[in-house]
C-alpha cells in the first residue's frame, strides 16, 4: 500500500506526531503492526477506557489512562517503539468546552511530549475519524488520510472470503471474471468491514454469487449515502426501453458503458468525466440521467446543491468538500446536478446577496470537475443559457455538451407507443400518425399528461381511452414551445454551433 511507504518515509525521517485520519481502526492498527514489525519496533495503542496497551507484548500498562499520564510514559519509555491514540482528538478540542478534562493541560503535555521525541526513534500516530487540529499544534502535525480498501485490497477481501467458505462449508463458486470485477468495483468506497459483510450477506442469502447480488452492495452504499448527508440516493427503476428517440445520445452513451472497466485502462482509455444535458424542459433529461445509472449499473446521487448551504463561515465550503468527498469514495459512481442553471444562480456575477459565497462554491465544483481523477461520472441538466456561467461550458469541464430538442415525428410515435403500452393498453388499437400530427411541438412530458389526461376521462365515463379522447386532450393543451416560442427559438440557434444534437 503506498500510505503504508508514505507513513514509513515519515518514520524514517523522525517525523514525531502523524495525526491518521480514518474510520477503520481495526485495519489501521493490523497495518502498523505489520509496519512495526518490519521496522523491529514495538507498538502500544492507547484508548480512554483500557490505557497504554502493547499490542507487541500482548500486556497493559497500569494508570495510563489518563492522557497526560499515557503522555508522561511515552515521553519515560526508552525503546524504539510506536504509539498509536485513539480518539485523542476530543482533548485538542477547544477548551471552553467544560465536558473534557483540562484540554489545556493535554495540549501542553502533547506539545511536550513532540519536542521529547525529536530525533528519537518513537513516533506517536492519533488514529481518529475527525480531523481536528489547535492552531498551536499545525506546525507539529503531518496529516495523513488512511485511505479505504482500492481494488485489490477489496479483491483480496473477496478471494479471501471464498476460500474460508469452501474450506468450511465444502460450497464452489464458479465467478466469472466480468462478474468478479463488477463486484469488486461496486463494493470501492465501503471499509473493509462494509465490504466482508456483504460478501458475508451474499453467500447468506443464496450461497451463491451472481449478478443480483450487486443490489446487495449497493443498498449498502445507500447506508452509507444517507449517514454522510449532502447527496441522496437516487432509486433507478427505469431505463432506456422507456426513453423515446434521442438516439445519437443514446449510442454516444452505450458506447461509454464499459468505460470504467480494468480492459477499458488496459487498452489506454480514460474514464468519462460528464456529460451537460441542454434543452428544452419536459423532453427527457432527468429520464436520460437516471436511464445512464441503469444501464451502466452505476449508483446514482442526485446532488441538491441547496443542501451544502449552510449558516456559518466557511460551512458551506466544507460541506461541499464532504459531498464530493462521499462521491468519490463511493465512486464509480454517477453524480446528478438537476437544473445546474439554478443550482448556480449567483455565481455569473451581479448581486447575488450572498457576498459571493455562490461565486466560491461554483469555484469549488469546476475545478473539482476539471481536476478530479476518480471515476465520479458527473451529469447535468439545463433548461436555459442566460443563466449559465461560461466557465461551465468550457473544454474540459464536460465529456460532451447535448442539446435535447422537441421530439421529431418518428419521436413522437415512439413517445406514443411507450406511453399507451405502459399503461397496459394494446398499440394497434389507436391510430399513432393523427396523434403524431396532433402533436407538432409537443414534449415528451405533454405528450405523456395528455394520455393521463385522456384516461381521467374515460374512466369518470367507466370505458376506456380511445385515440378520440388523446386527441382532444392534445388540442386542449398548449404546449410549451407555444407559449415560450421566442426562448426556445433562443436555444435553439445557440446550440446549433455549441452542442452536439442528442437525436
Amino acid at each position: 500500500m503506498k500510505i503504508l511507504e508514505d507513513i514509513d518515509i515519515f518514520v524514517k525521517s523522525r517525523y514525531p506526531l502523524i495525526y491518521l485520519v480514518s474510520f477503520e481502526e481495526e485495519r489501521v492498527i493490523t497495518e502498523l503492526t505489520k509496519l512495526a514489525q518490519a521496522t523491529k519496533k514495538e507498538l502500544f495503542v492507547w484508548s480512554a477506557t483500557q490505557g497504554i496497551y502493547s499490542i507487541t507484548r500482548n500486556a497493559a500498562i497500569s494508570g495510563t489512562a489518563n492522557p497526560v499520564n499515557a503522555l508522561e510514559q511515552i515521553i519515560e519509555y526508552k525503546d524504539r517503539a510506536f504509539f498509536v491514540l485513539k480518539d485523542f482528538h476530543y482533548y485538542m478540542e477547544d477548551p471552553f468546552q467544560q465536558y473534557l478534562e483540562n484540554p489545556v493541560l493535554v495540549r501542553r503535555k502533547l506539545r511536550d511530549t513532540i519536542l521529547s521525541l525529536r530525533g528519537s526513534f518513537k513516533t506517536v500516530f492519533i488514529l481518529s475519524s475527525v480531523l481536528h487540529i489547535p492552531r498551536e499544534l499545525e506546525k507539529d502535525i503531518v496529516i495523513t488520510d488512511f485511505p479505504l480498501p482500492d481494488y485489490a485490497g477489496i479483491k483480496d477481501i473477496l478471494e479471501r472470503t471464498l476460500a474460508n467458505v469452501e474450506k468450511h462449508y465444502n460450497l464452489k463458486f464458479d465467478i466469472d471474471e466480468t462478474l468478479r470485477e463488477k463486484m469488486i468495483k461496486a463494493c470501492l468506497g465501503m471499509t473493509a468491514g462494509e465490504v466482508e459483510n456483504v460478501f458475508a450477506k451474499a453467500i447468506v442469502n443464496d450461497r451463491q454469487f451472481d449478478e443480483k447480488d450487486l443490489g446487495l452492495i449497493i443498498s449498502e452504499k445507500k447506508q452509507i449515502i444517507r449517514k454522510a448527508g449532502m447527496l441522496e440516493y437516487f432509486e433507478v427503476h427505469e431505463d432506456f426501453s422507456n426513453v423515446g428517440g434521442l438516439n445519437g445520445l443514446k449510442t454516444w452513451l452505450k458506447k461509454r458503458a464499459g468505460a470504467f472497466s480494468e480492459k477499458a485502462r488496459e487498452y489506454g482509455l480514460p474514464e468519462p468525466k460528464g456529460v451537460l444535458l441542454l434543452g428544452v424542459q419536459g423532453c427527457g433529461k432527468s429520464l436520460v440521467s437516471k436511464c445512464i445509472a441503469s444501464l451502466w449499473r452505476l449508483p446514482l446521487l442526485r446532488f441538491d446543491v441547496g443542501n451544502i448551504f449552510g449558516k456559518y463561515v466557511g460551512e458551506s465550503e466544507e460541506n461541499l468538500r464532504k459531498a464530493l468527498r462521499v462521491a468519490e469514495a463511493l465512486s464509480p459512481t454517477i453524480l446528478w446536478l438537476d437544473e445546474i442553471e439554478k443550482a448556480f444562480a449567483g455565481a455569473g456575477g451581479g448581486s447575488s446577496g450572498d457576498s459571493g459565497l455562490s461565486t466560491r462554491i461554483f469555484g469549488s465544483f469546476i475545478t473539482w470537475l476539471q481536476e478530479k481523477t476518480a471515476p465520479v461520472f458527473v451529469i447535468a441538466t439545463a433548461n436555459s443559457i442566460e443563466n449559465l456561467p461560461p466557465e461551465l461550458l468550457r473544454k474540459g469541464r464536460f465529456d460532451e455538451i447535448f442539446f435535447v430538442d422537441l421530439p421529431t415525428e418518428a419521436e413522437r410515435a415512439a413517445i406514443f407507443n411507450i406511453h399507451i403500452s405502459k399503461r397496459k393498453r394494446d398499440i394497434l388499437k389507436y391510430d399513432i400518425g393523427e396523434l403524431v400530427s396532433l402533436s407538432e411541438g409537443f414534449s415528451g412530458a405533454e405528450i405523456e399528461q395528455a394520455i393521463i389526461s385522456s384516461m381521467y376521462d374515460a374512466f369518470y365515463e367507466k370505458r376506456d381511452i380511445e385515440t378520440h379522447d388523446i386527441a382532444k386532450a392534445l388540442q386542449e393543451t398548449v404546449p410549451l414551445s407555444q407559449t415560450m416560442r421566442e426562448k426556445i427559438d433562443h436555444l435553439r440557434q445557440w446550440a446549433k454551433l455549441r452542442a452536439r444534437a442528442s437525436s
